[in-house]
């Protein structure tokens, strides 16, 4: 009677699975010379196959144990085992190229030795690595030949697993719906065999069709069955994988919180696993959704990330769509050199990757890098270039923007015939793919030509079909093809508007279009979150959440569609010209219904399912708000050019009055004055204030001389760009300040405004004060006690138990919340400016989940009413968010503040508010008392009301 086969214990597998280098297993064997036999071999392959779907890390290094053990026992057999071993642990790093030969190694010493059984599984193995390749016609044969064998063996478990195989053949060749046919089959005929592999797999590839077959729900349904499959499997690396992918369709889908936060989740577990790629694939995606959102620093840094790892692993197409991203990123750091550079070395990848579209798409990012340069020729031969190539790739909407690129570069190198040329292409190419976000382009950069041309009435109607075309796409559009940053800023339509109506010849006239264009040009976003809160609505019942599905389905499947056409276009090796139309159709298709949807929509059923769709208020709308003898002066910048909106109860005017640079000097030389205090206070002299009002002084030259205002009448300034860091209530006329018989207040826009003082205020559920004293601010618990024995009704917290779960919970509702800790401003990202409270800072991103419907918020710290100017003048900052939680107005600093005279100034503020002035008045009279002892700006004028002044 033989002796049985020697086996390895757990524990040995365990050991093998750690040992990283040749040396140290062969000393193994040698210290085990017992372990040296076939079936030890076999063994450990079985242990490989199993071990690539938790750690594959651990999977290669027991395929090499087997392959040291084989070369030992001299046996075709046990050699091939251990090759294939080795082969599928490569497979699952993405190693096909040396995955393909040990397989076909392994297959002829199978055929050599007779195993007919081991060859066909290994042809099988085989197939998806020959995929991968490219080696369509390989991977068809090892099918045939696998398929072959297995019926003449009678061997059910393996033809249902060649089942998968040929599906994966057929999902190469874009034939989903019997590739998705075919897995379903494979997965019924695995169930009896309890293959949890295979039953795994099977789930993974049903999913990966349909999402091919645009069927999202299914695909998600499907992803969820396979990682609960996995997860009672022990497959852990293909549970963090079904989590990455679920992550990736709800980005497809344009849900980018929860996409975010699964691929966090998906990240660890990956690495966990020794998922080197899938983990990096998470980091790439994250990458995309923060360029999405312009999180530019976070995109870099998932970037930077992503290429490390693929250029570890050696996956030479994944690192160089990282470059791409960081170099995007880059670009708008303003770092165009690094871009650049970049954006070079990724092309050049692509191309050795042979892949069709990806170095056209960069020379296009390289051109409009250059263009912004001023590098003009180098730009145009670029474009052009691209051009070429998406002509022949049939990519329509990227053929307009290399026109509209193109267009933009004649303009600027006065070739007025060849921009016209170019812009009208573009607008032919736009109308054949109905690309709204690039007509609006298109129409805007035919009106600067006609400007150029001296054509106003010509450049008046492009800039009018422009507007057109945004203000009719705001719900539907979505987010370019090209990220690099190229389009035209949403307010310069509207900047190009309001500059051609100032030479209209009725005056009046031109002042209500004029208004019109002011309002649309500002803060939209935080408009439209106004109006949720002011026309606020209940649950939605049966009929409305019947309405609200097909609206956020279709937006669902508009951001699916975006995503899906632009990950086709540059497709590594598979791209296909008749997959992207049918792609491309199908989003007209619903574009067309969203449209539908909305135009045959009453504006009270719009409202009513959610969609934010706040229209400017209109001057008699406004005034309504206004209170009497009170002057609202909206600024606007076009161009150069500075001019005044005075709205009052009886007339609306605009008036010319300096230019940018005019402004910016003096501007920058208070702020230097200012600083100095925050930098050195002991160390500043007497002569400090003075030379600080010489540029009071110009700035009220030049913003508020020229107005006829009233003295001593109430005003409300809504700046505009630069102008949000002006103090308006500190300028100096030469013998007085503003502040000193002016009842000043500020608002973000005109319509904030009006809606500020639609809000209801709360009465009689007195005031929270928190306060957040420590080293750097002692005198914040002096300004807590202070305020709370001037407020009636108080509930006061202090450190520890001035917390966000307090704000949250006694928040709402009150009176009044005021917050006394320190402040700090992220100008590099405002969305994680915030305050400090007694657990954590309260950060933009919170304050946006909070609902703090409050009469006044005070921010007493350093810097919180400090906000970023993006586009369209929207304010990123505190400001901002506290305004969209519900707030009717707040108390915020423009610069860090002194501590201790800002406890006095506190006190002095309630003392006035408790004695029935309205807030604006209040302001001013605590502003007159600080004076008293602190006679310079610093100290008093930091201090700007925001939004509704009545109660």
């Amino acid at each position: 009677m033989s002796a049985p086969a020697p086996r390895l214990s757990p524990a040995s597998v365990e050991e093998l699975a750690r040992l990283s280098d040749a040396a140290s297993r062969r000393r193994f064997f040698r210290t085990h010379p017992r372990f040296i036999h076939a079936s030890i071999v076999e063994q450990l392959a079985d242990a490989v196959r199993e071990r690539v779907h938790v750690d594959v890390n651990e999977a290669a290094a027991l395929s090499e144990a087997a392959i040291v053990a084989a070369r030992r026992v001299l046996s075709d057999d046990a050699m091939a085992r251990a090759l294939r071993a080795k082969a599928n642990a490569l497979r699952f790093r993405n190693e096909l190229r040396p995955a393909v030969g040990l397989f076909d190694e392994a297959a002829r010493l199978f055929e050599r030795s007779g195993n007919l059984v081991e060859l066909g599984r290994t042809l099988s193995s085989s197939i998806k690595a020959q995929l991968l390749l490219g080696r369509y016609a390989q991977a068809l044969d090892a099918a045939k030949r696998a398929e072959k064998i297995f019926t003449a063996l009678g061997d059910d478990h393996r033809l249902a697993r060649l089942e998968i195989n040929v599906a994966n053949i057929l999902h190469r060749q874009d034939r989903f719906a019997e590739a998705l046919e075919r897995y379903e089959r494979a997965l019924e005929r695995l169930i009896p065999f309890d293959d949890a592999e295979g039953i795994g797999v099977s789930l993974h590839n049903m999913a990966v069709c349909l999402i091919a077959l645009n069927d999202f729900e299914r695909a998600v349904a499907t992803y969820e069955r396979a990682r609960a499959h996995c997860d009672r499997a022990g497959m852990k690396a293909l549970v963090a994988q079904a989590d990455y992918n679920i992550a990736y369709l709800h980005f497809f889908r344009g849900d980018y919180n929860r996409a975010l936060d699964m691929l966090r989740v998906a990240r660890v577990a990956c690495s966990a696993a020794g998922d080197l790629y899938h983990a990096a694939l998470c980091n790439l995606d994250q990458a995309e959704i923060y360029l999405e959102l312009d999180l530019r620093d976070e995109a870099a840094e998932m970037a930077r990330d992503a290429q490390a790892i693929f250029e570890r692993l050696g996956n030479a197409y994944e690192t160089a769509r990282a470059q791409t991203n960081l170099a995007i990123a880059l670009s708008r750091q303003g770092e165009p050199l690094r871009a650049l550079e970049l954006l070079g070395q990724a092309r050049a990848q692509f191309e050795r990757e042979h892949n069709a579209a990806w170095p056209s798409v960069i020379d296009l990012y390289q051109a409009v890098l250059l263009a912004n340069e001023g590098r003009h020729v180098e730009a145009r031969q670029l474009a052009l270039a691209a051009l070429a190539a998406f002509r022949t790739l049939g990519l329509r909407r990227k053929e307009a923007i290399c026109e509209l690129l193109l267009a933009r570069i004649a303009l600027r190198t006065y070739a007025v015939s060849d921009a016209v040329a170019h812009c009208r292409s573009a607008l032919a190419r736009i109308d054949e793919s109905e690309a709204p976000v690039l007509a609006h382009e298109a129409h805007f950069l035919l009106g600067q030509i006609e400007e150029a041309s001296n054509k106003p009435a010509d450049a008046y109607a492009s800039y009018r079909a422009a507007r057109d075309w945004l203000e009719s796409q705001r719900s539907v559009l979505c987010g370019e093809d090209l990220k690099i940053a190229f389009m035209t800023g949403k307010a310069a339509v509207y900047e190009r508007l309001v500059d051609l109506c100032l030479h209209h010849a009725n005056q009046q006239r031109a002042a209500v279009e004029i208004f019109g264009y002011v309002e649309d040009a500002k803060s939209r976003s935080l408009r439209d979150a106004f109006f949720e809160r002011v026309h606020p609505m209940p649950l939605l019942g049966a009929g409305q959440r019947e309405m609200a599905r097909p609206i956020r389905t279709l937006r669902e499947e508009l951001n699916w569609y975006h995503h899906r056409i632009e990950r086709e276009q540059l497709n590594r090796d598979d791209r296909s010209v008749k997959r992207l139309e049918s792609l491309q159709a199908e989003l007209r298709r619903r574009e067309h219904a969203f449209i539908k949807v909305l135009r045959e929509m009453p504006p009270g059923d719009r409202t009513s399912i959610g969609l934010r769709d706040a229209a400017a208020a209109t001057p008699d709308a406004i005034r309504a708000t206004l209170k009497p003898e009170t002057t609202l002066v909206e600024y606007f910048r076009t161009g150069d050019r500075i001019l005044a909106v005075l709205l009052t109860r009886d007339d609306l005017k605009v008036i010319p009055l300096t230019t940018v640079s005019r402004v910016r000097r003096p501007l920058r030389m208070l702020q230097f004055h200012l600083s100095r205090f925050q930098f050195d206070l002991d160390r500043v002299g007497a002569s400090a204030c003075d030379a600080t009002q010489v540029h009071l002084y110009e700035l009220y030259q030049e913003l508020l001389a020229p107005l006829p205002l009233e003295r001593g009448r109430p005003v409300v300034i809504v700046p505009h760009d630069l102008l949000h860091s002006v103090p308006f209530h500190a300028l100096y006329d030469g013998h007085s300040y503003v502040a000193d018989t002016t009842d000043l207040s500020y608002a973000p826009s005109a319509s904030i405004y009006a809606l500020c003082g639609q809000r209801s205020a709360p009465h009689g559920n007195g005031s929270l004060v928190l306060g957040v004293p420590d080293g750097r601010a002692p005198f914040i618990l002096d300004e807590v006690r202070a305020v709370a024995n001037l407020l009636p009704h108080v509930e006061a917290r202090i450190g520890a138990d001035a917390s966000i779960g307090t704000l949250r919970a006694l928040g709402p509702g009150r009176r009044i919340v005021h917050i006394a800790t320190h402040g700090y401003f992220r100008e590099d990202n405002p969305l994680f400016s915030g305050v400090r409270l007694g657990d954590s800072y309260l950060t933009l991103y919170d304050i946006s989940s909070l609902p703090l419907p409050v009469d006044l918020v005070t921010l007493s710290g350093c810097g919180t009413g400090l906000s970023v100017v993006a586009d369209g003048d929207e304010l990123r900052g505190l400001t901002w968010g506290l305004l969209a939680a519900g707030a009717r107005s707040l108390l915020v600093t423009l610069w860090d503040v002194h501590d201790r005279s800002t406890a006095e100034f506190m006190k002095f503020f309630y003392r006035g508010i408790e004695a029935g002035l309205g807030k604006a008045a209040a302001l001013r009279a605590a502003t007159a008392e600080l004076r008293r002892e602190y006679d310079h700006p610093y100290y008093w004028a930091p201090f700007i009301l925001i939004g509704a002044d009545s109660a």
